[in-house]
């Protein structure tokens, strides 16, 4: 038998859920994400990243699902503090009852290094999977390439400490010594383009341009190097000139994958023609890097890292949202 504790409990649980069915809407994305991926199933293996004894915590189910909308929002750990507590759909969203207390931003880097890396690499393949499983990647034409984060604009007082310890100048050779983010260093595209901090090297999906994998290296760290950790297990990859070396070919010829790399000019297998034709099919997709913010948050490849993965998971559930939508409407339309 019920205690009357246990009873108004449920009551007001209830209430809450009927409050929330009636303020949220039903075509809300964060509804349809709820649909599309089952988070206590991805996220369970997770909880081995906690102990079992002690006091409880807050449960990690919903701190994944408040990291998620941190970066589907881009806010700050604070702007997250407060968008929890005040927004009843991400409260709603995340599993927070209207009277349960909510985390301080301090929690958020907490919960981040206590995932780390690898979890939440196995939990980007896992929703990858997921999405798999709903149709959304084609894997037959990949698209790779290294997008800039950017750690600091400037480095004018680590330049003065330098000199002033005898350095003739400030470079890759001795930068660890004096910034701040230890990891992170000098990298070029151009002589035009040179940035201070990391690399993004992430393989897409042509289908829907959804992020396959996702590796993070220091800047100065050659787009080719990755090729073998992102490249798919078929079908064809496109690539700009950065990627073309004898070493990347034989990598991929050795996987099995055809090369559709934009050939350099001093290559003397270099087709202008089959280079526009590689460059035409690549453009749509081009684009994937230019929407996710080249900010580093946070200092150090683990957490640069982290951000890198959870900017990719979010943005292929964003895109899945928008593709099921619309196929859902399609779908309702014809019959």
């Amino acid at each position: 038998m019920q205690s009357p504790s246990e009873k108004t409990m449920k009551m007001l649980l209830a209430t809450e859920e009927e409050l929330f069915a009636s303020i949220i809407d039903t075509r809300h994305p964060f509804r349809k994400l709820k649909e599309i991926i089952d988070f206590p199933m991805l996220i369970d293996p997770m909880r081995s990243a906690y102990a079992t004894l002690g006091a409880r915590g807050i449960d990690v189910e919903k701190g994944v699902k408040a990291l998620l909308i941190q970066f589907w929002e881009d806010y700050s750990d604070r702007e997250m503090e407060k968008a929890i507590k005040e927004n009843l759909a991400v409260r709603w969203f995340c599993g927070f009852s209207l009277t349960e207390q909510t985390p301080d931003y301090s929690y958020f880097s907490k919960l981040r290094k206590r995932i780390g890396t690898k979890r939440i690499s196995r939990f980007f393949e896992n929703v990858n999977a997921t999405l798999q499983d709903h149709g959304l990647f084609g894997n037959v034409f990949t698209f790779i390439d290294a997008s800039t984060i950017i750690t600091k604009t400037a480095l004018w007082e680590e330049r003065d400490r330098a000199i002033r310890d005898g350095a003739e100048k400030l470079n890759n050779a001795n930068i660890a010594h004096y910034a701040a983010d230890k990891d992170a260093r000098w990298g070029a595209k151009s002589k035009k383009n040179i940035w201070f901090g990391h690399k993004r090297h992430a393989s897409v999906d042509m289908r829907h341009g959804l992020i396959k994998k996702v590796a993070v290296t220091p800047a100065n760290v050659p787009d080719f190097k990755t090729v073998k950790s992102i490249a798919p297990r078929q079908g064809a990859v496109f690539m700009d000139k950065m990627y073309d070396t004898k070493k990347t070919d034989a990598i991929l010829k050795g996987m099995g994958i055809y090369a559709a790399t934009i050939r350099k000019n001093s290559n003397k297998e270099k087709n202008r023609d089959l280079d526009r034709w590689h460059s035409g099919i690549r453009m749509p997709f081009e684009g994937v890097f230019s929407k996710m913010s080249k900010r580093a948050r946070y200092r150090g490849h683990a957490k640069v890292a982290m951000q890198a993965f959870l900017q990719a998971i979010t943005h292929n559930l964003k895109k899945a949202i928008r593709i099921l939508v619309v196929e859902a409407s399609e779908i309702q339309y014809a019959t």
